[in-house]
């Protein structure tokens, strides 16, 4: 390969497992094993006294030293009341995945021989605005430049359409991880890759097929031996069958029968444990995940899409043999599993690759147009006002291939459009014509981004000093909806001039953009006085916490 501006390295970061991949000087999106050869990485931190332990060594050690160890943080991300407590130092959800980050970095650093600096970052894709940004603020802790999150279905979708095909088609991914769920429609072209709907939670995933095991095992160590006990206070047994019940549920999507040993105070019981008891406790879990996608089938007829060609599975959790087994009897349609394991990781890749490329096309045709181009998406615009030429476009692509050392189609496809959909609902409380006070929704779920979009709000009395925004954020497709539907992510107060009247127009503007992050401006319109809101929420980290958390960081080195 060529001169190529600064790589852009994809990571998954995963509620389990984590990965890190990059584009090779073929154009194939290749995954970096770990120190310890492995192609994931748990996502396990281990506070070792004055060393951070990340992966297979941290997972193993939460056996002798429960307390020190964090598992499964981001399910975490987001929440202003998850601290983790070491050594009377303090841990947000945010830094506790940075350490995931900055051991996948080093390991690939140690591997390829060269800085990662650049990443994307993929999230659920039903993250709201808080977990969007904590994510984006563990990468930026790490020493990260987050060039962007995206959805981790859309990821996948990205790898999908990057096989040699040149097939149109709407594929939906159904996206089990460790701990989340996603299921998404998705229009694949040969020159883009348009969400049409998505839902899901992301509070859904292999650990809740885990957690019944592990009931399970409870419920049957109390009968063999006739004890009351809640074995689960004992931290050291927890932890214990948390790592047996991952290990069975493997067992069980690859044979009918796993055995299972608990000891706790002394006593063993040994329990023989088949896939159809697994599936039977678990059912009301694969339930849900269908529910989910009757529900975004339903979002997707509203949006023109009666039906899809092909249903992709990926997401470790997609393995269990009762996922394939009920979509089938569901939809009536056979699965298809994609690269499970990987297949996040490597679209994230394939895109930070499209926006290295795109980045030195953008270069090159600005000095071409002598016009500033912002995005890729500018070009053909300007193309329609002829002020770029098609062949300057195939010009620039093919300089851009000389340098870089890739093929000209392959420069040529760097180009091709992601379009995402926000996974929640946006608005304001306000007071409806009954004089109810309830959540107006401004930008609703499902909706293409970027997205501008502008609601007349008045104010309620005479000489009303200020207006308070509450900036909500829902699961519902509703206009309207109770406010106690809602969830309050931010508020500002616009200060008005003296001696108003009531009824003052009051311009309330929500952007979202490509990546769902949002930004809401309100104006009233006697002076024009206006107030910005920047969704840096409360609940994510920042200030001196962020700082320090940063600080920490960059003084660290993860093992």
């Amino acid at each position: 390969m060529g001169n190529v501006s600064k790589r852009i390295f994809g990571i998954d970061l995963g509620t389990t497992y984590s990965s890190i991949s990059y584009v090779d000087e073929y154009g194939k999106a290749v995954i970096i094993p770990n120190a310890e050869n492995e192609r994931t990485t748990p996502s396990v931190v281990f506070f070792d006294e004055g060393s951070i332990v990340v992966g297979d060594v941290a997972k193993e050690s939460a056996k002798l030293y429960p307390n020190d160890v964090v598992s499964f943080v981001k399910r975490s991300m987001g929440e202003p009341n998850f601290i983790f407590v070491h050594n009377a130092e303090e841990y947000r959800a945010e830094e506790i995945s940075a350490y995931i980050l900055k051991k996948l970095a080093q390991d690939a650093e140690q591997f390829l021989g060269e800085k990662v600096t650049d990443v994307v970052i993929t999230c659920p894709a039903y993250f709201g605005i808080n977990e969007r940004e904590a994510t984006r603020k563990a990468g930026e802790i790490a020493g990260f430049n987050v060039r962007q999150i995206i959805n981790e279905p859309t990821a996948a979708a990205i790898a999908y359409g990057s096989l040699d095909t040149t097939d149109d088609r709407v594929v939906l991914v159904y996206d089990l991880g460790g701990g989340t769920f996603d299921v998404t429609m998705i229009d694949i072209k040969k020159d883009s890759v348009e969400v049409i709907c998505t839902g899901g939670d992301h509070h859904l995933g292999g650990k809740d097929w885990d957690d019944r095991i592990v009931a399970y095992l409870v419920e049957m160590f109390q009968t063999e031996t006739g004890t009351d006990e809640d074995i689960l206070d004992d931290p050291d047994t927890w932890q214990d069958l948390q790592l047996s019940a991952e290990k069975a549920k493997k067992i069980l999507s690859q044979r009918p029968n796993a055995p299972i040993s608990v000891t706790h105070g002394g006593e063993r019981v040994k329990i023989a444990m088949d896939r159809t008891k697994f599936e039977e406790i678990t059912a009301d879990l694969i339930e849900r995940t269908i529910e989910f996608t009757r529900q975004m089938l339903e979002d997707a007829k509203g949006k023109g899409y009666q039906s899809f060609h092909e249903f992709i599975l990926v997401g470790g959790a997609s393995r269990m043999p009762q996922v394939r087994e009920r979509i089938e009897s569901e939809f009536k349609v056979v699965p298809k599993i994609f690269d499970p394991d990987e297949s996040v990781a490597k679209g994230a890749a394939i895109y930070g690759w499209k926006l290295t490329l795109n980045d030195d096309l953008i270069q090159r045709l600005s000095v071409k147009s002598k016009k500033t181009i912002s995005h890729v998406d500018d070009i053909s615009e300007m193309i329609a006002r002829k002020e770029l030429s098609a062949d300057d476009v195939k010009e620039a692509a093919r300089e851009v291939a000389d340098e870089t050392g890739y093929t000209l189609p392959s420069v040529e496809s760097a180009m091709m459009k992601v379009k995402n959909v926000t996974s929640k609902s946006f608005g304001v409380v306000a007071h409806n014509t009954r004089d109810e006070q309830i959540v107006f929704n401004i930008v609703l779920r499902n909706t293409a981004v970027p997205i501008s979009r502008q609601k007349k709000f008045y104010t309620a009395i005479p000489n009303q000093k200020s207006v308070l925004i509450r900036i909500m954020e829902s699961e519902t497709s509703m206009i309207e909806v109770p406010e106690d539907h809602a969830v309050e992510i931010k508020t500002a107060i616009l200060t008005l001039p003296p001696n108003l009247p009531a009824d003052l127009p009051i311009d309330i503007t929500f952007n979202l953009n490509e990546e769902g992050r949002l930004h809401v401006t309100a104006v009233e319109t006697s002076q024009t006085r206006q107030v910005e809101v920047i969704l840096d929420t409360s609940s994510v980290i920042s200030g001196d916490d962020f700082d320090r958390a940063k600080a920490r960081s960059q003084s660290l080195v993860i093992h």
